[in-house]
């Protein structure tokens, strides 16, 4: 690979990041994980007044793009965001994508 092409995955991950990142509804979510920390699927529904089939939908692609994480308590999901993910999103590391170094 030469220095000018960049990896087809690389530019893959980037591809579905910003596309789970497209969708309003998807930042509220974002935004109600930055603002409360690790919440409820429950509270999320209430939250965000989305029907529990749509809010599903919308934390299936966050979590395919890693930029949330989910981890089962009884019998709820409880959800936060992924710091590492969304940080590498708004660092200088995603330059070295569209940047040649």
């Amino acid at each position: 690979m030469n220095q000018s092409t960049i990896d087809d995955a690389i530019l893959s991950k980037y591809e579905q990041k910003f596309k789970a990142l497209s969708d309003k509804n998807r930042l509220k979510i974002i935004h109600e994980l930055n603002n409360k920390g690790k919440v409820c699927v429950c509270e999320l529904t209430d939250l965000l007044d989305l029907p529990q089939s749509k809010l599903s939908y919308h934390l299936k692609m966050l979590l395919d793009a890693e930029l949330i994480l989910m981890e089962r308590i009884g019998k709820w999901n409880y959800y936060e965001l992924n710091n590492n993910e969304i940080r590498d999103l708004i660092s200088g590391k995603l330059c070295c994508v569209f940047i040649q170094q």
